[in-house]
């Protein structure tokens, strides 16, 4: 009798425990769902290596790419696990366009263009410096292709635009350019 009295209580008590914790389980799905969701560039880790943009936010040479980024809402896409080679065009580069052009790509209502050259910029994929080869073609996130060329020692992207640097990155690589990549009309 005392064994079954024991089984029934223990019993008792781990029903009473499951339903305290259900309750709980209940209301941190509620506060879950009232609390907006970040995406992975809101991720918190000081102790693995940066990612592409993490990488680029570091950079004093690439603030103006991160305002584009920043303005086209692409930090959490480009913030994921690719793998990703981002030609990035540095501050200079992009001081090289017309004159109002940057300033008017920004406006909220350009936010499509700005994101159709922000991509132009992007590939899926790691393009290493040593695996690139003269006449390569490489497709870009926004549908278009760029083409690679080496002339005198030099990497270019499209005929114009020269690699000055590359550097690692956890999700992917990044190649730092001296000229802004502008998509052709006609993907």
């Amino acid at each position: 009798m005392k064994k079954v009295l024991f089984i029934f209580t223990l019993s008792a008590g781990l029903i009473y425990l499951s339903a305290c914790s259900g309750s709980t389980s209940e209301a941190t799905v509620t506060d879950a769902a009232a609390t907006p969701a970040a995406g992975q560039s809101a991720v918190q880790d000081d102790a693995s290596a940066k990612n592409v943009v993490q990488v680029a936010v570091s950079s004093k040479d690439h603030s103006t790419l991160v305002t584009a980024v920043k303005a086209a809402n692409l930090v959490d896409a480009l913030s994921n696990a690719g793998p990703f080679t981002v030609f990035a065009p540095t501050n200079d580069a992009f001081a090289q366009l017309p004159a109002g052009t940057l300033d008017d790509l920004l406006k909220p209502e350009k936010i499509d263009a700005l994101t159709d050259i922000l991509q132009y910029h992007v590939s899926v994929g790691v393009f290493k410096p040593e695996s690139f080869t003269d006449g390569q073609v490489i497709g870009q996130v926004n549908g278009g292709n760029i083409t690679i060329t080496k002339k005198d020692g030099k990497t270019y992207v499209n005929g114009t635009a020269v690699i000055v640097a590359s550097i690692p990155a956890s999700n992917g690589i990044i190649h730092v350019v001296d000229k802004v990549l502008l998509p052709p009309v006609n993907k």
